[in-house]
């Protein structure tokens, strides 16, 4: 299959598939309760445009469901949702009771694969949750970023840069994910701190900044922490010549005695040269 190929043309030929794939009670399209459709637990989208959820409810209020959802049957006579969680929740915005559906049998790991491709295919998900998608696959496969590349038909390099924003932390990714920040100014945070990312995607965010203004950003903050305060070094000289009988007498008593710049160290061992030391002290 052609890389660039529509999403309704892919979709097509998937469902072909699971129409051949489904034994003969189960072929075709059918018609279910939209109150026995379960969500899919894996389903990895998080966030829905109520305003397109909308807009899909009324199409379909006026034409119809022209895609089928599909569905896993399960052994108390309800279903479970594989793909089609957008329309699904459009026809109960509509409050339509039944919709058209697909049925396939699959195991509960191609059930998650299924649904992370089929939300990987469109076009309104968001960065970080196509991420998640990508990361999903992955883990739960144990295949290389070349072999994901294949199978979603994205190039590596693009599923590579965006698993890397899952190093972010949790804040930008939130504000990466609303549309607040783009995917250009979230990757310049990359390497920072969970602290100077906050600091830099709410300056990006409150002074409305370009991602090369970002980049400059970042680059004074770096520079800005390389270079360490000097520490002030006291140049006074002092005169200890007024010491000289004290160092002596301690010195004397075996007692070990230190002058250096501005300060004036005695060492001590026992608890009688605590007293020595005091004795020399009270003198004065």
């Amino acid at each position: 299959m052609a890389l660039g190929r529509g999403l309704g043309e892919l979709l097509g030929e998937v469902e072909f598939a699971y129409e051949k794939s489904t034994s003969i009670k189960n072929q075709g399209i059918k018609k279910i309760d939209v109150s026995l459709i379960l969500p899919n637990p894996n389903q990895p989208r998080k966030i829905f445009d109520e305003e397109k959820l909308q807009e899909l409810s009324e199409s379909i209020k006026a034409h119809g469901l022209l895609q089928p959802i599909v569905v896993f049957e399960n052994s108390d006579g309800t279903y479970t949702l594989v793909a089609g969680e957008r329309r699904l929740r459009a026809h109960k915005l509509a409050q339509i009771e039944e919709i058209k559906a697909i049925i396939v049998d699959e195991n509960e790991l191609k059930l998650r694969e299924l649904a992370l491709i089929e939300n990987i295919q469109r076009d309104d998900l968001n960065i970080i949750e196509l991420a998640f998608c990508y990361a999903q696959l992955l883990n739960e496969h144990s295949i290389t970023h070349e072999e994901l590349s294949k199978k979603v038909f994205k190039s590596r390099t693009s599923i590579t840069n965006t698993l890397r924003l899952l190093q972010l932390s949790p804040y930008v990714q939130q504000n990466l994910a609303s549309d607040k920040i783009s995917a250009g100014h979230a990757k310049t945070m990359l390497g920072l701190s969970v602290d100077e990312q906050k600091l830099v995607c709410d300056t990006i965010i409150g002074q409305k900044l370009s991602v090369r203004e970002a980049e400059k950003l970042i680059k004074d903050l770096k520079e800005k922490d390389i270079e360490k305060p000097k520490k002030v070094q006291n140049l006074t000289k002092y005169d200890f010549n007024p010491l000289n009988d004290l160092v002596s007498k301690l010195k004397d008593d075996k007692l070990k005695v230190k002058l250096e710049k501005n300060y004036f160290k005695i060492e001590f061992n026992s608890q009688e040269d605590i007293e020595k030391i005091s004795s020399y002290f009270n003198l004065q």
